[in-house]
């Protein structure tokens, strides 16, 4: 079937995502629904629930003004055991006895402010021009970038048998199975309750915010949005060329390339989400 590609409604879509459906699912079945190109400000594991951006219509063309909006979630860890995945869906690795209340704070006070961990080998970032997770499915060991990012809030909500609860406001791009990771220990749950100004408490996947009320929210115009959009349209562009002259390609043969596009119509990268063993997100990006 068609994707459609109808112009309104134009505006945001908040959609509180249950566990189990991947967030290209609940897309689509909003897609279905209003017959509306959609896109997404990022994802979220299947696993796992929350707040979800949706982007309807002539939104789809500002999704650079969403994507990089920080992030709140809550999730539990259970510091006993490790995962191939860093979440519920990976194979256990090695078991050990969880940390004290004192060992797991100061644990903790080294992972806020400005941190640099490992990106998950079950994401969807590209290792040689492949998909992590398609390389952890064949059982590739590979050495995973980097990713830096900034927490701003980490805090202990409750610890009991070994199972943190914890709350966490952080930078897009945040892999939260990554500080699970650091701790010792993987995510059992994850919710996304907050993606900048917007709130699950105020999900409805039946209402569409206008798109000047939800800019509005961030501290941007119609106007201002499209001149940024403009603006990084023609960076991507500058970028591509300098890319065709470095390689000696003819720029002639890819003209345009840069140019924004709804998502929906973009190759599917990565956004800023939590990404899982199916490597449907999740930059949580």
């Amino acid at each position: 079937m068609a994707i459609p590609k109808g112009r309104e409604p134009t505006g945001v879509i908040l959609v509180d995502k249950p566990a189990g459906p991947s967030s290209f699912a609940v897309l689509a079945g909003v897609r279905s629904r209003t017959r509306a190109k959609t896109g997404h400000a990022g994802t979220l594991d299947p696993f796992a629930t929350g707040l979800l951006l949706l982007l309807s219509g002539r939104a789809t063309t500002m999704a650079s003004c969403f994507v990089g909006l920080p992030k709140r979630y809550l999730t539990d860890v259970d510091l006993s055991r490790r995962t191939t995945t860093g979440d519920p869906e990976g194979q256990p690795l090695e078991e050990h006895e969880p940390p004290g209340a004192g060992s797991l704070e100061a644990a903790l006070a080294n992972l806020r402010g400005e941190v640099e961990l490992p990106i998950p080998t079950a994401s969807a970032v590209k290792i040689g021009g492949e998909r992590a997770y398609h390389l952890h499915r064949k059982g590739v060991v590979v050495e995973m970038p980097l990713r830096r990012s900034h927490v701003d809030a980490l805090d202990v909500i409750a610890y009991t048998d070994g199972i943190a609860t914890l709350d966490l406001r952080v930078s897009s791009g945040t892999y939260v199975r990554s500080i699970a990771e650091a701790l010792g220990g993987h995510c059992v749950t994850l919710r996304r309750t907050e993606v900048g100004p917007f709130s699950v408490d105020e999900a409805d996947a039946e209402r569409v915010l206008a798109l000047e009320d939800a800019l509005g929210r961030i501290g941007l115009t119609v106007a201002e949005a499209e001149a940024e959009r403009r603006s990084r349209a023609e960076r991507d562009r500058e970028r591509d060329r300098d890319r065709d002259v470095a390689s000696g390609s003819d720029m002639d043969s890819d003209a345009g390339r840069g140019a924004a596009r709804p998502l929906d119509q973009l190759p599917l990268v990565e956004r800023p989400r939590e990404t899982s063993s199916s490597g449907s997100e999740g930059v949580g990006r």
